[in-house]
């Protein structure tokens, strides 16, 4: 069976959309990375107010608080812990967390997954660009070998 050559247009679709999973996941990367270890500084979470969200007859909760680092850092109001729903916590409860300098979040000692949707979004970004590197390696193939595009030069008189 032949292999199919992706047309320009496809070409830059799969650029383009690949193009925007990068963006949107490269500046993640150190984050989750360290989400996923818990590194950071360690304190304790406040468990202050549970908000939920239902969709779709599933209900998704998560609590909001105040982390309080076990170092002289500075104490973070309006934060989340990533991980809890409505049966992990109760108001006033402390539990202990790590902040890992994401602005609004804080962390279970023992980490994140969120690292497996980043990883998901940089290998489709990848994939994506696949076609592209391809065009380009056979551009650059026809052009070092004299022709451009699978045109051959045609002389004229000898």
């Amino acid at each position: 069976m032949r292999a199919t050559r992706a047309s320009g247009f496809s070409v830059a679709v799969a650029t383009t959309v690949g193009s925007l999973l990068l963006l949107l996941s490269l500046p993640n990367v150190v984050p989750v990375v360290r989400a996923a270890r818990a590194d950071g500084d360690a304190g304790t979470f406040l468990a202050e107010q549970m908000s939920c969200v239902g969709h779709l007859g599933h209900e998704s909760c998560s609590w909001s608080g105040t982390f309080h680092p076990r170092s002289n850092g500075e104490v973070r109001a309006d934060v989340y812990l990533y991980g809890s729903d409505r049966d992990t916590l109760r108001p006033g409860r402390r539990v202990p967390a790590v902040d890992t300098g994401r602005r609004t979040q804080v962390y279970p000692p023992s980490g994140s997954n969120e690292w497996l949707v980043t990883a998901g979004l940089l290998a489709g970004g990848f994939l994506l660009l696949t076609p592209l590197s391809r065009r380009a390696a056979r551009l650059l193939r026809a052009g070092s070998s004299g022709t451009h595009s699978g045109a051959q030069d045609r002389r004229v008189g000898s």
